[in-house]
C-alpha cells in the first residue's frame, strides 16, 4: 500500500504502555542515498523539539489512530543512532528539489511523494510543474525506476516528459528494494550520492 508523504505530518505517535498520544510526527528523515525514510522528528508533550527522533523500526504499526510504538523509550536523539546521524548530517530535503532529464529539460520540483506503508521505501515523486505548463497539467508523477540521479540541488530522471507519462500509465506498481542511483550500491546510509547512467540510453 502506498502512503502518501503529505500525511505522514503531524500523526499522533501512540505508546502501548502510557495507553494514548505521547507525541506527534514531524518532518521525515530521508536518505537520498536510497529515497527511504530512515525516521521523523517529533513534537509534542514529551518530545524535547527536534531532538527526540523516531526510527521506522521501532513503529509496530501504522493505522488510521496513528504510529503504535512500545513507550517513549522508543525515541532517539540524533547522536544515538549512527545510521539516522549520518542521514542527518547530510542535511537533505527532497521536498522542493529542482527535477530535471539527463538531456537538461526542466520537469518541476518536488512538491511530495508516495511511500510504501511496509518499509517507507519512496516509490514515486509527486513534481509541481513550472507555472508555463502548468495550466495543462499541473503535476507528474515520476516513478522511482525514472530516477538516475539525487543530490543536493536536484533530481536526475532517466527520459523526457513524454516517456515518462507513457511509462508511469502503462507500468504496474511493483515495489523497487534495490537502490536504481547506482550500480554498485555503497554500505547502508553512505554519505555520498553518485549516478548510475543507464548505458542503453546514452
Amino acid at each position: 500500500m502506498l502512503l502518501s508523504g503529505d500525511k505522514l505530518r503531524d500523526v499522533p505517535i501512540l505508546s502501548i504502555q502510557a495507553g494514548g498520544m505521547i507525541a506527534r510526527t514531524g518532518d521525515p528523515i530521508i536518505d537520498p542515498n536510497d529515497l527511504k525514510i530512515v525516521g521523523f522528528k517529533t513534537t509534542g508533550p514529551l518530545s524535547k523539539s527536534e531532538t527526540n527522533i523516531l526510527d521506522v523500526r521501532s513503529i509496530r504499526e501504522f493505522s488510521n489512530y496513528g504510529m503504535v510504538i512500545d513507550s517513549e523509550e522508543e525515541f532517539v536523539s540524533g547522536d544515538d543512532v549512527i545510521k539516522i546521524k549520518q542521514v542527518l548530517d547530510l542535511g537533505f530535503n527532497l521536498i522542493g528539489l529542482k527535477v530535471e532529464s539527463r538531456r537538461g529539460s526542466k520537469l518541476g520540483k518536488v512538491s511530495s511523494f508516495n511511500c510504501t506503508e511496509e518499509d517507507f521505501m519512496i516509490q514515486q515523486l509527486i513534481v509541481q510543474r513550472p507555472a508555463i505548463k502548468s495550466f495543462m497539467d499541473p503535476e507528474l508523477l515520476i516513478p522511482r525506476s525514472e530516477i538516475v540521479e539525487v543530490n543536493d540541488y536536484k533530481v536526475i530522471v532517466r527520459d523526457e516528459e513524454k516517456k515518462i507519462k507513457e511509462r508511469a500509465a502503462k507500468e504496474d506498481f511493483i515495489p523497487n528494494f534495490v537502490n536504481p542511483f547506482r550500480k554498485n550500491p555503497k554500505p547502508d546510509y553512505a554519505p555520498s550520492q553518485t549516478e548510475t547512467p543507464d548505458e542503453a540510453d546514452n
